[in-house]
């Protein structure tokens, strides 16, 4: 943050900048990304295995041997795939459009349609060596690579996240067996920049979780194809450390109970399934997310195929991360989708780790065939089907992943994904932009923390792993500040009890706070206070945040006491449709009697609101001058608009709020270019 004495106004004021995502570890998916044509060359341990989406050469290998050798059950899962109508070496695919969206609809059906065709035969012509199957899977990805422009609807995430997918696995099939060319490669990657990762790029923190873990997904795969290492870890953050349903904690509890289990069956095994296909692409990586959380993942698999089965679970009430939905029973039994093969190979087969109830769900769907649209790959019996010799070590050592650094406590905990092959890992920190220093040696446990840290300063950390062959592997740096710059403070508002902390970095500001609301004739939420001598305050907030009934901005207030008088410049819901209710900017102000009186209020529009919910940035500014409080917004950093004044008997306190609008439920509310400037 930074202080300076010149006006707020001044575009060469001091300010934060936003830097590059592999340094926003404390804010996962609150960054926007910008698609871009080629990555930069990485060093052979941060490199990608291809193939190695959801399918390795060896996998390929065993498919193609058991199906020559009428092996069973792979013979079995074959014929469910070879009799498939999308599986044909003669489909037609559907015209090739430059936009593709749901709900509203937009060439939805051909587009999932094609995907499936294209990942089909491409499995076929791996496994049969028929030429004809290369090519028709070959002018599904040459098509839509060179007509595709766009993703659209208020389904949009969904669309890009679900038959993408497959088109990408396709995609990496027909390029490591040679039918796919270089250039053919490098059009069908930049496609995906342009069309499917802006879609997806933030995920869906507004949503229920099966919607962000079909973005996690997509987004591991597109990294992997686009040898894009950068947004790899983003992906594997969000679904170890993300705000949203589709964060592994968030969607499946310690139980097993899983976020959608209250709303519908098939909806949770859509979440669950993606997860899986997730986890896979990590593990053909050399990275164990299937054993996040001591193996949370099956636990949701048990829970959910044991109900399906019959079996009576325990099912607690819940309110989800966006406060929308909420379940007090569980969900009617529904039909098993096929998603069990993979959890059961893995898990079972190459973990020998007991899954009574998913190993049940197998028997009773065994052979798994297709699903509806393009939800699921489908086939898993073909696909994941082992006998424990096909359990294969990774070939090459890899660095550790999802390096997450958080302050607790005065302390620094870290967090990171282990590669499969390397059990000694080294910590290493680094003050500011100084060295890095080994702090801790051969630690295997996944976590680690540094409590000799000093408030007010950041530190840099990094895991290394050694005598692996080569010199030294290296994982992505992750960055943090130990408190708040000097004189900046924080505190509750309403109830010190209320659930928030704050991460800082040095520059990018996570405000996480429950609460039932600002500005009301109390509030209940937290604020984190600029120095006193401050007069102008501005800050971008960073979408998106997953609560749909948050409220946040700057506020300049006498205290901290709920009722303090304040004048609040605040970004808030507007009321009417919980799943598209748009979003308002307000001033308001509380005088010393409590009562409160509306100043400005507009709602936000496009770009910054799509659809009713809040998807771009928004600028906010409060500034004192003389005996009056200014605010202005912008939705584009450079044109700003008055947002109306009031009159100064505030005094006190600058800073920003916020409040998550669920009693006990905190969100992660994201901020950075926060700029100010004193008397």
């Amino acid at each position: 943050m930074a202080n300076s004495g010149a006006s707020g106004n001044s575009p060469s004021e001091n300010r934060i900048t936003r830097r590059a995502f592999n340094r926003l570890a404390v804010a996962a998916g609150a960054c926007s990304l910008t698609p871009r044509a080629e990555s930069a060359a990485a060093p052979a341990w941060l490199s990608f295995i291809h193939p190695g989406i959801l399918h390795t050469a060896a996998d390929l290998d065993r498919m193609r041997k058991g199906v020559q050798q009428n092996r069973s059950p792979i013979a079995e899962g074959f014929a469910q795939l070879r009799d498939h109508p999308l599986s044909k070496s003669n489909y037609t695919p559907g015209p090739f459009g430059t936009e593709i969206g749901r709900n509203p609809n937009v060439d939805s059906n051909s587009f999932d349609r094609d995907s499936n065709a294209a990942y089909q035969c491409s499995l076929m012509a791996s496994i049969t060596g028929d030429e004809r199957f290369a090519g028709t899977a070959r002018t599904i990805v040459q098509g839509w690579s060179g007509s595709l422009q766009r993703v659209s609807g208020a389904d949009a995430v969904l669309m890009a996240g679900l038959g993408p997918f497959k088109l990408i696995n396709a995609a990496e099939i027909l390029r490591a067996t040679g039918a796919l060319d270089a250039a053919s490669g490098q059009k069908f990657a930049a496609m995906l920049r342009r069309a499917i990762l802006p879609t997806i790029v933030d995920f869906a923190l507004f949503a229920n979780g099966n919607w962000d873990t079909a973005a996690i997904k997509t987004m591991l795969a597109i990294a992997v194809f686009c040898d894009d290492r950068s947004l790899f870890e983003r992906a594997l953050e969000y679904y170890l450390h993300g705000d949203g349903d589709g964060r592994l904690a968030n969607y499946i509890d310690e139980n097993g109970q899983c976020q959608e289990s209250g709303r519908d069956q098939q909806h949770t095994q859509l979440g669950l399934g993606h997860m899986g296909d997730a986890c896979e692409v990590a593990w053909h990586q050399g990275l164990d997310l299937y054993g996040a959380m001591n193996n949370r993942l099956l636990l949701g698999f048990e829970y959910t195929a044991s109900y399906n089965l019959g079996d009576a679970v325990k099912f607690n009430p819940d309110v989800d991360r966006t406060g929308k939905y909420r379940h007090q029973v569980i969900s009617p039994r529904g039909p098993l989708r096929p998603i069990y093969e993979q959890i059961f190979a893995h898990y079972h087969v190459r973990r020998g780790l007991p899954a009574p109830a998913v190993a049940r769900a197998v028997e009773k769907v065994r052979p798994e065939g297709t699903t509806q649209n393009a939800d699921h790959t489908g086939f898993g019996t073909l696909l994941y089907a082992l006998e424990p010799s096909d359990v294969h070590q990774v070939a090459n050592p890899v660095a550790p992943a999802a390096l997450h650094a958080e302050v607790k406590n005065g302390a620094v905990e870290l967090s990171w994904l282990a590669p499969r092959n390397i059990r000694d890992l080294f910590v290493e920190r680094a003050e500011e932009s100084g060295w890095f220093r080994q702090i801790e040696g051969a630690t295997r446990g996944g976590i680690f923390r540094d409590g000799a840290v000093k408030h007010g300063r950041k530190y840099r950390y990094r895991l290394v792993a050694r005598g692996t062959g080569i010199s030294e592997l290296t994982s992505v740096p992750a960055q943090t500040f130990i408190g708040l710059p000097q004189r900046w403070s924080s505190a509750a508002l309403g109830s010190p009890s209320i659930p928030a902390t704050v991460q800082f970095d040095g520059e990018f500001l996570s405000l996480h706070a429950a609460g039932a609301g600002l500005m009301n004739s109390s509030d209940e939420g937290y604020v984190v206070a600029a120095p006193p001598e401050c007069v102008t305050l501005s800050a971008r907030f960073v979408p998106q945040t997953a609560s749909q009934s948050a409220m946040f901005g700057l506020a300049c207030r006498k205290g901290v006491a709920a009722n303090a008088p304040c004048a609040a410049l605040f970004v808030l819901p507007q009321s009417g449709d919980r799943e598209r209710n748009g979003w308002r900017i307000r001033l308001a102000v509380r005088d010393d009697q409590g009562d409160v009186k509306t100043v400005f209020d507009s709602p936000l529009e496009q770009p910054a609101v799509a659809y009713g919910r809040i998807m771009k940035p928004v600028w906010l500014r409060l500034q004192r001058e003389k005996s009056l409080i200014r605010a202005q917004f912008s939705t584009d950093g450079a044109a700003w608009k008055d947002a109306g004044h009031s009159q100064d008997s505030q005094g006190g306190l600058l800073g920003i709020i916020a409040s998550s609008g669920i009693a006990d439920i905190d969100t992660a509310v994201h901020f950075d270019s926060i700029a100010l400037s004193g008397q």
